[in-house]
């Protein structure tokens, strides 16, 4: 039988799982059983999607009707394994309350747990067996990864530690001399590839996304799982939580496979982190280095990525009040806090508990205490240090490097300043058991964290409850419980405990003296910052961490069960898009046979993004675009348009040969039937109609002097702020401001301030593409006596949304009603139209059709231009538009 831990309070995940097929069937090392559900997904490099998922309500989505299960994916299972040559397979297993993975998994209850990580260290020489997995799975609800030594080695200890592990608490190499054990290591990454690969591999055996399953993905070490995720099942709900910080952009960006890593995250449906700032950061990365804006509503950050809104959510660990309940209440901990106050009575403990690493602060924080005991010399004697080294996650130089530091430090100040019984500082170098952590926690009136870079440390935590709680001698009598903590400021549970002292650990001198007003501080102002403390903690405890995280989950997925995916990209740049059902691509099939069964038919063809690349060095047109316009031309049944928001001057020299060709200039201000046609303008002269556009230049020339990168575009009939080349941050605000300053300054004349994809636009009202369209489908009608037949509408921004929204209404019937929202005077219905609205590029539309880039609408309107008519039997298509 299987050894489980006897755990008071810790619910054990000892129970089968409903929804989970047969272990010999679902997990077979020879032929893997996949549950999950790949038939939405078509391989399609890109595609625009509708809309993004709405934010759209503060209020939690229902709870399914059955309790989802949970599969929690970390490093390692929360698994013990002691060598025992009578337990099956050679190892007594129990589970531990103390793994992350287990603490995190409680409020996930009480729905079924399943976990996913490789085995303790003791048993990872086991071989990969079917009866291995089946007795894991029924046993302890565990699904093992097995990784080889060396990938793990490499994986684990050379990318996770060496590499991203520093990244990610701000080490750089600055020499080559520095870079030792720091550097970017090709072998390694593919190693933390093949990692993570194998950890979603395990995880899609058993993932059944179509029956409500929750993946919970956390930390670093599996960075990569989402994309290999999404891939396997692109309709998989996927939480990723980081435990560590995440840098400032600056740090980020120095990551050379940084891209495949934010869109590694962008792949789940939620990111979690410790605090705003790691949030803010990565927040920043996407917009920098991916050109991914963000947006709030409800006090909710999301993040559009290809039609996918990706929740952000902020929300720091609590600590397993049940665990540390249990090992406070233990007989250990008992006599352990005897011993400790017998051994120190009459003197002030203070207490810090650390990993070995170079960031931890643990020299600091004793130079810190020699300098309080130089310049408060009434300190000597009473105050103790009791620094607790956990055990060092993995060997090397800087582990080594830290330990000799501290052994020296710790020599020399107890030489200054110890006597016969009295040593200032005591370092512990050993695995402590909680049951003795909290016993020195309860002991002491100060805990220390001088970190000088970490993730969340709850460290602090534990302090405050087991001071609370725990066997202290503090609160006897009746005396109230009482409790401070010096805390450095680059910790991430630091903004969650205003009542700390905070401290720049940098800063010995400061530091001392926040030691000196910890121990001094009157119990008045040490019993308040306490029940504060442990108020927030009791509130938001592991539980109520995971709880908010898996609701935050269901509401980022609350749109999957009606959504369309479609893959993008290879590897690790992999992505899905996210689209309406009836969204779908412009297929010749479809568009041909109605074009050639048409009459009469308009093309409306936007030009930068549609027909040139946007963003081109050279942007005029390509010689293929004016041989297939000049053939679409051709066609007397044919109307062609260029519309844009370019000036009427490009435009004419560079569509000169196309002497058929209309253009509808500067969103359509000025157009022209042909190349031999005159100018028409909408509304009076153009003197009088731009009188504001000195004023609105003079605005524009400050900003553009104030963001290095950007630039003014003036028109004939508008004036444009262009930000493309500028910092995207700066950028962005500068653009907001000046969207205002504009619409103050200008708010008496006719004119239209509006935004677009990186710039602020000045133009006369009145003035769209919405508008154009209108006035050519009227123009049209009444040149020819007939309404067009066929009317396609193709575009890439914006703007072009305006036109598809026109279109639509412009074939609605009486029945159907007209949007108002790009309702005019133009009253004019055309029942018997068929109308292809097609977007181009990977963002939200309200067009109904998509093609993938520019070479797909050239190919495209080539297929229009030589295909032959259809068959007289061939029927008419129903009207096609959002």
């Amino acid at each position: 039988m299987p050894h489980l831990t006897a755990l008071p309070l810790l619910y054990l995940p000892h129970h089968p799982l409903p929804s989970l097929p047969h272990p010999s069937k679902a997990m077979s090392h020879h032929g893997h059983f996949t549950p999950c559900n790949q038939e939405e997904e078509s391989a399609n490099p890109s595609l625009t999607p509708p809309m993004p998922i709405a934010l759209s309500s503060d209020e939690l989505p229902p709870a399914p009707e059955q309790n989802p299960r949970s599969i929690v994916v970390a490093h390692k299972l929360p698994l013990k394994a002691i060598p025992d040559e009578g337990s099956p397979f050679g190892f007594a297993f129990s589970l531990t309350g103390e793994a992350h993975a287990m603490q995190l998994s409680h409020g996930l209850r009480p729905g079924p747990v399943l976990f996913v990580g490789t085995l303790p260290p003791e048993a990872a020489s086991l071989e990969p067996s079917d009866e291995l997995d089946d007795y894991l799975l029924a046993n302890y609800s565990c699904i093992p990864v097995f990784l080889t030594a060396a990938v793990h080695e490499e994986f684990y200890v050379g990318f996770c530690k060496r590499y991203l592990w520093p990244r990610l608490h701000y080490l750089l190499p600055h020499t080559p001399v520095a870079m030792r054990g720091i550097h970017f290591d090709t072998d390694m990454y593919r190693s933390y590839v093949s990692a993570n690969k194998s950890f979603a591999d395990r995880i899609i055996e058993v993932l059944s996304p179509d029956n409500g399953d929750l993946v919970f993905v956390h930390d670093y070490h599996l960075w990569l799982v989402p994309s290999r995720l999404r891939r396997g099942c692109p309709r998989s709900c996927v939480a990723f939580f980081l435990h560590s910080p995440f840098p400032s952009a600056e740090v980020f960006r120095s990551i050379p496979v940084r891209e495949e890593l934010l869109r590694a995250l962008l792949n789940a449906d939620l990111v979690g982190f410790h605090t705003y700032d790691y949030a803010r950061h990565f927040l920043s990365a996407c917009s920098r280095l991916l050109g991914l804006p963000n947006s709030s509503r409800y006090g909710r950050i999301g993040v559009n990525y290809h039609g996918r809104t990706v929740l952000i959510k902020v929300l720091a660990v609590g600590v397993d009040m049940g665990l540390l309940r249990s090992a406070m209440a233990s007989p250990e901990a008992a006599a352990k806090f005897r011993e400790i106050t017998k051994e120190y009575k009459g003197r002030t403990i203070m207490v810090g508990v650390d990993d070995i690493d170079i960031l931890k602060g643990v020299s600091l924080k004793l130079m810190a205490m020699e300098t309080l005991l130089d310049a408060y010399p009434e300190m000597r004697g009473k105050v103790v240090l009791i620094q607790i080294h956990n055990p060092a996650r993995y060997s090397g130089l800087d582990v080594d490097g830290v330990r000799d530091e501290t052994e020296k430090i710790q020599s020399r100040i107890n030489e200054r300043f110890g006597s016969p019984g009295y040593q200032p500082v005591v370092v512990i170098e050993r695995a402590v058991p909680m049951a003795e952590k909290v016993a020195y926690y309860a002991a002491a009136k100060c805990c220390v964290v001088s970190a000088v870079r970490d993730g969340l440390n709850r460290i602090p935590y534990f302090y405050t409850v087991c001071r609370e709680e725990g066997p202290t001698v503090n609160g006897a009598g009746g005396e109230p419980r009482t409790s401070t903590v010096v805390l450095s400021e680059f910790v991430g549970c630091s903004p969650s405990l205003s009542g700390a002292l905070r401290v720049n650990p940098w800063n010995l001198p400061a530091m001392a003296d926040a030691m000196y007003n910890a121990l001094t501080m009157d119990n008045q102002e040490k019993h308040a910052k306490h029940i504060k403390h442990y108020n927030y903690l009791t509130q938001h405890d592991v539980i109520a961490w995971a709880r908010s995280f898996a609701a935050e989950l269901h509401l980022a997925c609350k749109d999957r069960p009606t959504m369309k995916t479609i893959g993008m990209g290879i590897g690790a740049t992999y992505r899905v898009v996210a689209v309406d059902a009836a969204f779908k691509k412009l297929m010749p099939e479809l568009v041909n046979p109605a074009y050639r069964a048409a009459g009469s038919r308009l093309i409306l063809l936007d030009y930068d993004g549609t027909l040139q690349p946007a963003g081109s060095f050279d942007n005029a047109p390509r010689d293929n675009v004016i041989v297939v316009l000049n053939k679409l031309c051709s066609d007397p049944n044919n109307v062609v348009f260029i519309v844009s928001g370019r000036s009427k001057d490009e435009l004419s020299r560079w569509f000169a040969p196309c002497a058929n060709l209309g253009i509808a200039a500067e969103h359509g201000y000025f157009i022209r039937w042909s190349r031999d046609a005159p100018w028409e303008t909408k509304g009076s002269t153009l003197a009088s109609a731009m009188e504001w556009k000195l004023a609105a230049e003079n605005v524009m020339r400050h900003y553009a002097e104030a963001t290095d990168g950007s630039y003014i575009e003036a028109k004939e009939t508008g004036m444009v702020w262009r930000y493309e080349d500028a910092d995207p941050r700066l950028a962005a605000l500068q653009a907001k401001e000046l969207l205002d300053h504009l619409a103050a300054v200008l708010t008496s004349e006719p004119v239209a301030v509006r935004s677009g994809y990186q710039i602020v636009e000045v133009i006369p009202q009145g003035v769209s593409k919405a508008i154009a369209a209108e006035r050519i489908v009227s123009a049209m009608t009444e040149r020819r006596g007939s309404a067009p037949g066929f009317i396609l509408g193709v575009g890439d921004d914006r703007s072009d949304e305006d036109m598809f929204g026109a279109l639509a209404n412009l074939c609605k019937d009486s029945k159907g009603g007209k949007d108002d929202s790009f309702s005019t005077t133009i009253t004019i219905s055309l029942p018997a139209a068929q109308v292809f609205a097609c977007t181009v590029g990977n963002k939200p539309s309200m067009a109904r059709y998509y093609l993938n880039d520019e070479e797909e609408v050239v190919g495209m309107l080539r297929g229009l231009a030589i295909s032959p008519p259809p068959a007289a039997s061939t029927p008419p298509l129903p009207v096609e538009f959002e």
